[in-house]
Formats: C-alpha cells, sequence, structure tokens
C-alpha cells in the first residue's frame, strides 16, 4: 500500500489553481497542480464517503486491468470528466458553475494521475540491463 507521509494544499492567489504537494514514503516531494474544475470534483468526492469509496475501487480496479499507467490516466480522466457532467445536472456547486459559466469541457487528467498516485500502490520499475557491464 502506497504510504501517504503528508498532504500540503497551496492556494494560488486568484482561487483558480490549488497546489497539491504530496509527500510519499520512499518518493519524496511531487506537487501537482488542479484547475478548478478538478478541485471541485476532487472536494466533493473526498465529502462524500460513499463517493470516495466508489471512485477509490474505480481507480483501483482500473490501474489493474489497464498495464500502461498514461492509459490508465486517460481512461480515468474521461470518467471523470463523464461524471462532472452527470454531477453538473444535479448537484450543487457543479450546477452552480455550469449555470453561471455553461458546462464546457475541461481537463481532468491531473485529477485521474494525482490519485492514480494517492491510491494505487506503484508498480516496480522494470530493471534496466547495466549499461556499463561488458
Amino acid at each position: 500500500m502506497l504510504a501517504l507521509v503528508g498532504l500540503n494544499a497551496i492556494f494560488a492567489p486568484k482561487g483558480n489553481l490549488r497546489l497539491i504537494r504530496l509527500i510519499t514514503a520512499g518518493k519524496g516531494r511531487r506537487t501537482m497542480s488542479l484547475n478548478r474544475g478538478e478541485q471541485m470534483l476532487c472536494d466533493y468526492v473526498s465529502s462524500h464517503p460513499e463517493e470516495q469509496r466508489f471512485w477509490v475501487e474505480k481507480v483501483r480496479a482500473t490501474a489493474a486491468s489497464e498495464p500502461d499507467e498514461h492509459q490508465a490516466a486517460a481512461d480515468l480522466t474521461e470518467e471523470l470528466w463523464r461524471y462532472y457532467e452527470e454531477r453538473s445536472a444535479v448537484a450543487s456547486p457543479f450546477r452552480e458553475l455550469a449555470g453561471r459559466e455553461g458546462l464546457r469541457r475541461i481537463s481532468m487528467r491531473n485529477l485521474a494521475e494525482y490519485w492514480l498516485r494517492l491510491w494505487v500502490e506503484p508498480r516496480p520499475k522494470k530493471k534496466r540491463p547495466d549499461a556499463g557491464a561488458w
């Protein structure tokens, strides 16, 4: 299991971008930024335990079924966008934002990658042959 040692959130001046600094055991520090839509979705899911359980399982199942990490993130990106669209029709604060700004496609890639790093055990790196050996 991935050991999450620390999680810091840093808000940008206008609140449009939130930086999330992950400090994971054995990985050091990594910083990711989420756009406003990604952050809203992340906050919504984390405040609804049943939704969070669903997404943890969804992320883990996608990672297990897809050997390519980049493709797993792309698949999750599409799922997250569909979920965002569905929530925009029925749930606050998505409905209010869609009413104010319209529902235009936004990237969910950073959120997909963030959840993969947060909820999925890292895959072992492939051993490369020693380039210096004769």
